[in-house]
């Protein structure tokens, strides 16, 4: 038997902070642009009851684990359910088993925030936040720990969900932020947009976005549908989280590759790519950026490996017991 490390969210609930969150994340992407394992998501879709179950997974030797997620939504309870299993990358016993709800947005943003700290203006002091749920959330924290944002625009379709959470927002960040009545007046003049949403059809027009502009882009990971146009794609130096991503389920992407704005060399470099050095990032003041960030076993082994550390450290979580193959393989 092998003692694996069970944490509920409870558990693992601000036991990291968004600083420390990103820094694991940006190690994780280093690793994958040195060649450590990883690949996109698979999702298995079911018709009646409607849901999908999802996973995706990668090994970071460094960090020494490995694991990923496994998570499924809608179905009969109409909910999400995610579930990380971990594993030491030597041994490859199993060391923890994490209910991953309430990292999600954190890892997720640590993501956002590592790919605008590659492709934003080391100046960029402006931010333009389309969404206000969770995940726009853990977006703001996490590019509040890279960039010294003053100016800080919220924009989602229900005023009181963006001056609830611009409330929140400005009260816990340095800077100033404030809900704004339109997509339009949030994105014009940010020198950063992030999009995190459940949109469909693209969420600002691409137009208004000004010379040096970085937009991160996290709600969707789906081939029909697009928080960016067309727009915005062809004009930007294109950057997703894993190349081979951009292909299945970027669906910005995929619209202005139908559409004959670009072409498959339009994808510049990934992320790890960047993290690594085997790319270069923004390379003048005036270009546009796109980070396309989907979701990938990455940032979940990295944060999780975080909680796990900080988890043992606290004396948190229940031990439970695992049988390995040659003990549990009996044939009988």
């Amino acid at each position: 038997m092998t003692e694996t490390l069970f944490l509920t969210s409870a558990d693992v609930d601000g036991l990291a902070t968004p600083a420390e969150f990103v820094e694991a994340v940006r190690k994780g992407y280093r690793q994958y642009g040195e060649g450590a394992p990883a690949e996109p998501r698979t999702t298995l879709p079911n018709d009646d009851p409607a849901g999908f179950l999802t996973a995706y997974a990668s090994v970071l030797p460094e960090t020494g684990a490995m694991g990923g997620y496994m998570y499924t939504a809608g179905f009969g309870a109409s909910d999400a359910w995610f579930l990380t299993p971990l594993f030491d990358a030597e041994s490859g016993e199993p060391i923890a088993l994490l209910d991953g709800a309430s990292m999600n947005p954190f890892k997720t943003g640590a993501t956002g925030a590592v790919g605008a700290d590659e492709l934003a203006r080391e100046d960029a002091t402006s931010a333009a936040i389309v969404g206000s749920g969770p995940q726009a959330r853990g977006q703001l924290r996490a590019l509040a720990t890279v960039r010294d944002l003053e100016t800080v625009w919220i924009y989602s379709p229900t005023k009181d969900h963006r001056e609830s959470f611009a409330g929140e927002m400005d009260r816990r960040l340095d800077g100033s932020v404030a809900a704004v009545a339109s997509a339009g007046a949030a994105v014009e003049g940010a020198d950063i947009v992030v999009t995190a949403t459940n949109a469909s059809e693209p969420v600002f027009d691409g137009d208004l976005l000004e010379p040096g502009t970085h937009v991160t882009a996290m709600g969707q990971y789906d081939a029909d549908k697009r928080e960016l146009d067309t727009t915005t794609i062809e004009q930007a130096t294109y950057v997703p989280d894993i190349r081979d991503r951009a292909f299945q389920d970027a669906g910005s992407f995929l619209y202005a590759l139908e559409e004959g704005a670009i072409d498959e060399e339009h994808v510049h470099a990934d992320l790890g790519d960047l993290v690594a050095g085997n790319a270069p990032g923004r390379e003048s003041d005036e270009e546009i950026t796109v980070f396309d960030s989907g979701g990938t076993g990455i940032e979940t082994v990295a944060g999780a490996y975080l909680l796990y550390e900080k988890a043992r450290e606290e004396g948190l979580g229940r031990p439970i017991d695992v049988a390995p193959g040659s003990e549990a393989l009996t044939g009988e």
